[in-house]
């Protein structure tokens, strides 16, 4: 196939394996090989010899040019940029970039994908400091450029002796998704390491499907633990990682002004917030349906996102992210399972005023409130009907995103299901202060003493970190436990459950937790610990407890055979 469209440009063996870098005798054996090549690849190589075609006499008389047709940086920009990020440290993920640019990868690229404001282009500007400035480039794609239009840059680059390449947004490139294999089987099989970027993270795995199968390295950005979170931002406060966690905003960021950190969360507030849902989220899934050639697998999604619905759909598995992704979840009349919560633990309060506090309000008002804010609408409200399939694949692409994480959560009779974790909890969180606005906004609610609206407030907003503390947990544990380890929440038949359970599978032995947001030692909380009928039952399964925990926000002590820990250093010690 390569043969037939090599003859149909008119160039002969010798130019095309001058151009790949190969031997004529090579080149035969690779043009030999490329007649299994599929369809999209046979497109992304037809493009590039086009372009290679036209610019060959321009290539040879003129390779020391800097008329480039894309943005490309070389020389003392490059110092710039490695200057402005210097003080900054560097994301985990950096070891991995850093092996990519070491360690031979011959026909493949280095892919770094994730969410906005995760610290992409810092790591791009941290690596090209490391190398020699002679030999790198970095090249800003605008919604303008093509691949044509890089490939003649990246050939000219090459010409001129540069071997190591930053392409930064390169899915704003229309046809990024069908023609991106011409990066790896081209200028990858000569030498070059390229690095590519951007946000689009579906644009990404849509390229890796089809075009770029099996010769990339994939490195994902959008995951922040919290562990790479304190040590970035030198934040120890799991509370300040509930709160706005799960971005960096590392390029604009002053790290040592605190109120500038606070001008760049992305998750202050509702608004903030909805903002980064739909251009991170709803427009990333957009963009990628409008270029994916080849594929319809997310074009369900499209009529939604055209209707302004996509972010109403997204919005709902946001707030409800603790519970299944079923049907019901979109389709039901919404109700805020945060107010429902905090309605039920005040009752505890009883026979206080405030006990009944929540019961007394307008709920109708109040949900329909938050609903504005955070841009819900009822079944009625929608103009195109939400299926089954359009959740299934708004949780595969969050999935995708490592947005949500699915942790296993397992029963007494034997029966395991998905206990759906949202990985970014700022986002999540911002739910919960969207709910506590518009409750402050309820008539009966203002009359109420300003003790007890505090307290009431205060109670809501307790109980969303508590739940969302049990859920950081256990999917940070589950990220760095190893093959022979399980975790997953654990419920009993005749009530209560376990927050975690940490079984070693090679030697037949578990450990169980409680996590608690609370600083203080309580009796209740070790209760399920030390129930000698729920411990029997958890060794019958799992075999002998070697220990029994409480994770929670005061100092470490022990409580009979239970050992409290704080829960902050022991997220930071997990590796």
């Amino acid at each position: 196939m390569l043969k037939e469209l090599r003859i149909s440009k008119g160039l002969n063996q010798a130019q095309c394996a001058k151009f790949l870098g190969m031997t004529t005798r090579n080149y035969q054996n690779y043009e030999n090989d490329t007649k299994k090549a599929n369809t999209a690849r046979y497109h992304a190589i037809y493009k590039q010899l086009e372009s290679y075609q036209s610019d060959i006499s321009a290539t040879s008389s003129s390779s020391t040019s800097t008329d480039f047709h894309t943005n490309v940086v070389v020389s003392a920009g490059l110092k710039a940029f490695s200057k402005r990020v210097a003080k900054y440290k560097k994301r985990d993920c950096y070891k991995k970039l850093k092996k990519f640019m070491r360690e031979d990868y011959d026909g493949k690229i280095c892919i770094l994908y994730g969410l906005r404001r995760t610290g992409k282009t810092t790591l791009l500007f941290q690596m090209l400091g490391e190398l020699p400035v002679e030999q790198t480039a970095y090249i800003k794609i605008q919604t303008t450029d093509n691949m044509a239009r890089l490939t003649k840059d990246l050939d000219r680059l090459f010409e001129n002796g540069y071997r190591y390449v930053f392409i930064d947004e390169i899915t704003l490139m229309e046809d990024f998704i069908g023609t991106a294999a011409v990066l790896s089987d081209v200028f990858g099989m000569m030498g070059m390491k390229i690095v590519v970027s951007g946000t689009d993270s579906l644009g990404f795995a849509m390229a890796n499907r089809d075009e770029l199968y099996d010769r990339s390295v994939m490195i994902h950005t959008s995951f922040i633990p919290f562990r790479e979170y304190a040590r970035l931002l030198d934040i120890k406060s799991i509370d300040r990682y509930i709160e706005y966690g799960g971005t960096l905003k590392m390029e604009n960021m002053s790290f040592d002004d605190p109120d500038a950190f606070f001008d760049e969360v992305s998750f202050r507030d509702d608004e903030s917030t909805r903002k980064y849902i739909d251009t991170a989220i709803s427009r990333n899934i957009q963009h990628t349906l409008k270029n994916d050639h080849y594929g319809e697998y997310f074009n369900q999604l499209r009529e939604l996102y055209e209707k302004g619905e996509l972010t109403n759909v997204i919005n709902r598995i946001v707030e409800s992210i603790n519970h299944q992704f079923l049907l019901r979840v979109v389709q039901d009349n919404f109700k805020s399972h945060d107010l429902g919560s905090a309605k039920q633990l005040l009752l505890h309060e009883f026979p206080a005023e405030r006990a009944t506090v929540l019961y007394d309000i307008d709920e109708k008002t109040v949900v329909e409130k938050l609903k504005a804010l955070i841009e819900v609408k009822e079944k009625s409200e929608t103009t195109i009907a939400i299926t089954q399939e359009h959740i299934e694949k708004v949780k595969k692409y969050l999935l995708m995103l490592d947005l949500i994480v699915n942790c296993s959560e397992r029963y007494e009779s034997g029966k395991q299901s998905e206990h759906t974790v949202f990985s970014q909890p700022g986002m999540r969180y911002a739910i919960a202060k969207a709910l506590v606005y518009s409750l402050m906004q309820d008539e009966y609610f203002r009359s109420v003493s300003e003790l007890d609206k505090e307290y009431v407030v205060a109670k809501i907003l307790d109980d969303v970190k508590g739940r969302m503390l049990e859920d950081i947990v256990l999917l940070e544990v589950q990220k760095f436990v190893s093959r022979n380890e399980e975790v997953f929440k654990f419920k009993f038949d005749s009530g209560g459950e376990y927050d975690m359970v940490l079984y070693d599978k090679r030697k037949h032995t578990c450990r169980i937790y409680e996590v608690k947001h609370s600083m203080e030692i309580a009796e209740k909380q070790t209760r399920y610990l030390n129930d000698a009928d729920k411990c029997k039952i958890i060794e019958s399964k799992f075999g002998t407890i070697t220990g029994k925990y409480v994770l929670y926000r005061g100092e470490d002590a022990i409580v009979g055979d239970v050992q409290y820990l704080n829960v902050e250093q022991f997220l930071c010690e997990l590796k």
